[in-house]
C-alpha cells in the first residue's frame, strides 16, 4: 500500500460555492459529478493518488474543529492563500515552515472546514 489515506470526504453547506473555493485555491478544476442520489465535486488526482470529494448531506456538516487534511499547493502556496479570502475563505495560521517537512498555512474553507494548505 503506497498511502495509509486513500480518499478524504469534505462535507460542504453549499457545493456549488465550494467547488468555486476549491478550484480557485488549487489552481485546477473541481468537477461535479452526478452519482446515484447525490451529487460531489470531485477533487483533481489521478488513478491510484490519494483523491477527494466535496459533498452535501443532512446528517454531516463542515467543521473547524477534528481531522484536519493536507492540500497540495505545492510551489503555489502564496497563490493559493490570496485565493483564499477572496473566494470566501479565512486564513487561520499564515504561511509558516514545519521543519524538514516545508510550509503549511492552515484556512478556513468557504463552508467552515479547517485545512491545510502544503508546499515544500
Amino acid at each position: 500500500m503506497a498511502n495509509q489515506i486513500v480518499w478524504c470526504d469534505i462535507p460542504v453547506l453549499d457545493l456549488d460555492r465550494a467547488i468555486k473555493f476549491y478550484s480557485a485555491v488549487l489552481g485546477q478544476d473541481v468537477k461535479k459529478q452526478e452519482f446515484p442520489g447525490t451529487t460531489m465535486g470531485i477533487l483533481a488526482h489521478n488513478d491510484g493518488e490519494v483523491g477527494a470529494c466535496l459533498f452535501t448531506s443532512a446528517d454531516e456538516k463542515p467543521t473547524e474543529r477534528g481531522t484536519m487534511v493536507y492540500l497540495n499547493a505545492n510551489g503555489r502556496l502564496d497563490e493559493a492563500l490570496s485565493a483564499v479570502t477572496r473566494n470566501g475563505g479565512k486564513i487561520v495560521q499564515p504561511k509558516h515552515q514545519i521543519g524538514a517537512f516545508g510550509f503549511r498555512a492552515i484556512v478556513l474553507d468557504s463552508e467552515g472546514n479547517r485545512v491545510a494548505l502544503h508546499s515544500d
